[in-house]
C-alpha cells in the first residue's frame, strides 16, 4: 500500500501563533507534550523559531503505550543534545512526579536570581503546548489535582488560552493544540494520523488502518497482531495492509449480509485499539527519525 496522504490546514493556526508569541514574555518556561509512540512527529518543527531561547521541557506522553527500551533511548538522544525530557503517562500520572522537581533543575539560575533579588515568592509560569490530542488537558488536570480543563480523546477541544493555578508555586498556561499547516514529510502526517492528533473524518479510515498494519509488521510488532487477533503467522506472510485488514475482520466476525467483510468497522476497531494501547506498547520512531 502506498501511504496515506494526509494535509490539514487548520483556521485557527495563524491565531495560536500570534497568542504564543504574546504570551511567551509572561512564562519562565516552555513545556513541551509530545506522543512518545512518535517523539519526533509530534513536535511542531516551527516551535523552536517561535519560542526562541526561552527554557523548554519536554515531556513525552502516553509512555505507557509506547515501547519501554525505544522511550529510555529517545531519553538518551535528548540528555546527549542537552535537552531537558521527562518520560510520563499523564492519565495514570505514571512519571510526573518528577516534573516539578525538573522543572525547578531547568530553571536553576533563574530560581536563584529571584531569591538574591528578594523575590523568592513569585510564582513559575510555564507555558503548555503541544499538538491537537498529545494530552495537554490531561497533564494540566493531573497537575492541577482537579478537573480544570476540558478532556477528549479527539483532536480541537482546547479553544483559547487559559491559566491554572497549581498549589505548588507554580502557574501553567493551556495553549490551544496547532498542526503545522503542512507535512513536508508525508510519513510524518500519517503518524500523526495513526495516533488521532487529524481528525478522522477527513481520512480514508481503511486505508489508514491498513498502512498502520503494514507499518507495524514491518516495525516487528506481528507477535502482538498475531496475539491480539488470533492470527496465525504463516497467514500473514506476504499480505498487504488491507488483506490483512480482512483477515482481523473475518477473525472477529465483522461480516456483513452475503457475508461481506465489513471493513469499516474493523478499521475503527484497529485504530481504537492501537492508539488505547490494546495491541500492547509500541512506539512507530526511534531516535535519528525524520
Amino acid at each position: 500500500m502506498e501511504n496515506v496522504s494526509v494535509q490539514w490546514f487548520p483556521g485557527h493556526m495563524a491565531k495560536t501563533r500570534r497568542l504564543m508569541k504574546a504570551n511567551l514574555p509572561l512564562v519562565d518556561l516552555v513545556v513541551e507534550l509530545t506522543d512518545a509512540r512518535i517523539p519526533a512527529s509530534s513536535r511542531n518543527p516551527e516551535l523552536g523559531s517561535l519560542i526562541g531561547k526561552k527554557p523548554r521541557l519536554v515531556l513525552l506522553n502516553k509512555s505507557d503505550a509506547a515501547d519501554e527500551k525505544v522511550t529510555a533511548a529517545w531519553l538518551q538522544e535528548y540528555r546527549g543534545k542537552g535537552i531537558w525530557a521527562l518520560a510520563a503517562d499523564c492519565r495514570s500520572g505514571r512519571g510526573l512526579q518528577k516534573f516539578l522537581p525538573m522543572v525547578r533543575q531547568v530553571l536553576a539560575k533563574e530560581l536563584e536570581r529571584r531569591r538574591d533579588r528578594g523575590m523568592a515568592g513569585r510564582p513559575i509560569r510555564m507555558m503548555v503546548v503541544g499538538i491537537p490530542n498529545v494530552g495537554k488537558s490531561s497533564f494540566i488536570n493531573r497537575m492541577a489535582g482537579q478537573k480544570r480543563a476540558k478532556v477528549e480523546d479527539r483532536p480541537g477541544v482546547t479553544r483559547g488560552k487559559q491559566w491554572v493555578t497549581l498549589g505548588s508555586g507554580m502557574d501553567l498556561l493551556d495553549m490551544p493544540g496547532v498542526l503545522w499547516p503542512k507535512f513536508e514529510d508525508r510519513q510524518v502526517g500519517e503518524k500523526l494520523a495513526f495516533t488521532g492528533a487529524v481528525k478522522d473524518d477527513i481520512l480514508d479510515t481503511q486505508a489508514l488502518a491498513g498502512r498502520l498494519l503494514e507499518t507495524l509488521v514491518q516495525l516487528g510488532y506481528a507477535p502482538l497482531l498475531q496475539s491480539r487477533y488470533k492470527l496465525v503467522p504463516e497467514r500473514m506472510d506476504g499480505l498487504d495492509g488491507l488483506a490483512l485488514l480482512e483477515l482481523i475482520a473475518r477473525r472477529r466476525g465483522m461480516l456483513l449480509a452475503g457475508a461481506q467483510v465489513d471493513l469499516e468497522r474493523a478499521s475503527i476497531m484497529v485504530l481504537d485499539e492501537f492508539r488505547s494501547g490494546a495491541m500492547g506498547r509500541i512506539s512507530l520512531e526511534m531516535p535519528g527519525a525524520r
